[in-house]
């Protein structure tokens, strides 16, 4: 049977103090003389004992935590913002409590109301559409930003997100200047930044003189909806030399799809991604992209949370950040 866990009577009475002083020295009070504070911190490491953070919560109404749900904790891309995001937490002296909604509705609901109850003092939310009780949330009085989504119009709501019209034209711009012309875009889904990518594409398409070729293609950000709107794509007899994809997960698909066809790339296709992910297998892949500041975006959404924290009645912020064309192996000079 395991020893029950030190309490703080336990570390007072063998440091010689009060109970009350333990605590104070738990929380760093400068109340606490340098003899007492040695002597519980020899007695706590002595024991083996740890604060109690639920009740340190309960006792001072603050839980010094920020909750995060990611709508989709399979992408990539997640992960690297949600360094970001932890950086500029650790730096202010909080902690994070991490959730992921799986893009089911009813467990994202459920999650928020898990962290609600865990008294978190603001939530941050990466994802591409407002989850399920995130609204409720926001009614009730916890500081809340959305990642990835751009959204300024809901009182007490701040949101970073990156100009995914522009990188789309820009996805366009790179392949118009290899010489491409019939270009074909792979859809993320219906979801607003997906909207705003093929928005991009098709605005820069008509601006070249090319609204005959416009060509979109049911996709989803997943590596097999890549796959399968690129094979629709090179069914479609249009002769797409070059395809702009969603994101960089469903660009994998697209060059899975290449693969399959026999189509070297970009000798006979070349293919562009979006979101800039960092991982080592896309770059020995060599896939081009339109990278987003993924850090500076989870750095930057923090910060804002902090600040709605301390002033709850400021205007809602919105921060759009530009994202860079990342020229690697998957695009080349069309052949005719």
């Amino acid at each position: 049977m395991a020893a029950p866990r030190p309490t703080i009577k336990d570390v007072a009475a063998l440091a010689g103090v009060s109970k009350s002083l333990v605590s104070l020295a738990m929380r760093d009070s400068g109340r606490v003389s340098p003899e007492s504070l040695t002597a519980i911190r020899a007695a706590a490491d002595e024991l083996g004992y740890r604060p109690n953070a639920a009740a340190r919560s309960l006792a001072d109404r603050r839980s010094n935590t920020i909750g995060v749900l990611v709508q989709d904790l399979h992408n990539p891309i997640s992960a690297e913002i949600i360094d970001g995001v932890q950086r500029q937490v650790r730096a202010s002296g909080y902690h994070t409590m991490l959730v992921t909604g799986s893009e089911d509705a009813e467990l994202e609901q459920s999650e928020i109301e898990k962290l609600l109850e865990f008294q978190v003092e603001g939530l941050v939310i990466i994802g591409h559409r407002m989850p399920a009780g995130a609204r409720a949330a926001i009614k009730g009085y916890c500081p809340t930003v959305i990642i990835s989504r751009a959204e300024s119009d809901i009182a007490g709501l701040d949101s970073i997100s990156n100009d995914d019209n522009a990188g789309g034209r820009m996805a366009v711009d790179h392949l118009y200047s290899l010489g491409h012309r019939a270009i074909a875009h792979i859809t993320g889904g219906d979801n607003e930044v997906a909207l705003m990518r093929k928005s991009g594409y098709e605005s820069a398409m008509t601006g070249y003189g090319l609204a005959a070729q416009l060509a979109s293609y049911e996709g989803a950000f997943t590596d097999e909806g890549g796959y399968r709107g690129t094979c629709a794509a090179l069914d479609s007899k249009m002769g797409h030399s070059a395809i702009f994809v969603a994101n960089d997960l469903a660009a994998v698909g697209a060059l899975a799809a290449a693969a399959d066809r026999g189509l070297k790339v970009p000798d006979e296709l070349s293919i562009i991604g979006y979101d800039g992910m960092a991982l080592g297998g896309l770059r020995s892949i060599g896939l081009t992209t339109i990278a987003q500041p993924l850090a500076t975006m989870g750095l930057d959404a923090a910060a804002l949370l902090f600040l709605r924290i301390k002033d709850p009645t400021r205007p809602p912020v919105h921060i759009g950040l530009e994202p860079r064309l990342v020229i690697r192996n998957s695009t080349g000079v069309y052949h005719g």
